[in-house]
C-alpha cells in the first residue's frame, strides 16, 4: 500500500511539474502575441524639398527630365529603388517648397541617403549615368543659382496586418 501511495504521489508530481510547464509555455507565447505589434514596415521614401526661384521652373525641370529621371530609371533598372516621383505644388509662402522629389526604396536596409546600407551603390549608378562626383557638384553650384534645398525627409510605409 505504501509503495503504491508512493508511486500515486510521484505520478501526482511529475503530472504537476508537467501541467506547470505547459501553462508557463501558454502564458509565454500568449504574452508575446499579446506584444507583438499589429503591423510592420514597408517602404522607405525620401522626399526633397525643393523651392525653385521664380521664373525658373522650366530651367528645373529641363534638369529633372535631362538628368534626374535617367538617374532613377537607371536606379530602378539595377533593382536599387522600386519608384520615383516629381510634385510640383503652390506654396503658402516664398519659404516654402514648390516642388517635391520623391524616391522610393524596398526597406531602410535597401536606403541610398548618405546614412544608408546602399550610398555606394547608388553613388555608382549616379556616376555612370550623369558624371563623376566632382562634376555633379559643379552642377550643383549652377543649380543652387536656380532653386533651394529646404530640406530631406525620410518617411517609413507602416502596413497593418
Amino acid at each position: 500500500m505504501k509503495s503504491t501511495l508512493r508511486t500515486m504521489a510521484a505520478v501526482f508530481g511529475v503530472l504537476a511539474l508537467v501541467s506547470g510547464a505547459y501553462a508557463a509555455d501558454t502564458a509565454s507565447k500568449d504574452a508575446a502575441a499579446a506584444a507583438a505589434p499589429g503591423y510592420s514596415y514597408g517602404p522607405v521614401t525620401e522626399v526633397d524639398y525643393i523651392h525653385v526661384e521664380y521664373g525658373h521652373f522650366d530651367d528645373y525641370m529641363t534638369w529633372v527630365t535631362s538628368t534626374w529621371v535617367p538617374t532613377m530609371q537607371a536606379a530602378k533598372q539595377a533593382g536599387l529603388i522600386i519608384d520615383y516621383k516629381v510634385f510640383r505644388s503652390d506654396p503658402k509662402s516664398p519659404d516654402d517648397p514648390n516642388v517635391y522629389l520623391e524616391i522610393t526604396f524596398r526597406n531602410m536596409a535597401a536606403y541610398a541617403g548618405d546614412i544608408g546600407d546602399q550610398a555606394a551603390a547608388f553613388e555608382a549608378v549616379t556616376e555612370r549615368v550623369i558624371c563623376s562626383s566632382a562634376c555633379q557638384d559643379q552642377a550643383r553650384v549652377h543649380r543652387n543659382e536656380i532653386r533651394r534645398v529646404l530640406g530631406v525627409e525620410v518617411t517609413r510605409e507602416i502596413t497593418f496586418k
